[in-house]
């Protein structure tokens, strides 16, 4: 299926809008038990159960509308799928928990083996969208990969040592303004290492 072009707003709803639903159904439930089947869930286990499907659909559609899905995406979803259905399946909130980690540590450790191979993977994906210079895209690569890492880290230390209402803070506010604030740092990087796109780099 060939690329399609989507407008913005509507790829940012299709990509935030799980999140926020995901915030604002813990919100309302995250005081109430439901009991299913003789077995007692909490309001967190009831939203994540909610999350997995609306997620998948999202993703569905994004495919739909665009003809393709990002790698990133894709594991997104498989991690998602696979440690939210043991959160609800074994009843414990710490699977899900840890989706954030396993993910920005499996980007880390991708990016790490490009870095190893003196290879810049996000400049595959990326270098149409992002024109830059070999050496501006192996020092982001660097640079995301350690940023990556330290969100993994960051996401283990606030869900084993805070409350699920700070881990769920965390992961709908703290991971995106992490990420925005990150990437307006590397302006400068951008500004040196950036190429016109009709620049063909020697």
């Amino acid at each position: 299926m060939a690329e399609k072009k989507i407008s913005q707003g509507t790829k940012l709803a299709l990509d935030l809008g799980p999140i926020l639903a995901f915030f604002a159904g813990y919100l309302l439930l995250r005081n109430r038990t439901f009991t299913i089947a003789g077995t007692e869930y909490s309001g967190f286990i009831m939203v994540t159960a909610c999350f997995i499907p609306l997620l998948a659909f999202t993703t569905f559609l994004l495919f739909r509308l665009t003809g393709k899905l990002s790698k990133m995406q894709l594991m997104t979803l498989v991690l998602v799928v696979v440690f939210g259905g043991l959160t609800v399946w074994l009843n414990d909130e710490r699977f899900f928990k840890m989706k954030p980690t396993m993910i920005y540590g499996l980007f880390a450790a991708t990016l790490g083996v490009g870095l190893m191979r003196g290879q810049s993977y996000m400049q595959m994906v990326m270098e149409e969208v992002l024109p830059m210079t070999r050496e501006g895209w192996m020092i982001l690569t660097r640079r995301v990969a350690l940023f990556f890492v330290a969100l993994a880290v960051l996401n283990e230390v606030i869900w084993r040592n805070f409350s699920t209402d700070a881990w769920v803070n965390f992961k709908t506010f703290g991971l995106t303004i992490g990420v925005f604030a990150f990437f307006m740092a590397q302006s400068r990087l951008f500004q040196t290492h950036g190429l016109s796109p009709d620049t063909d780099e020697s």
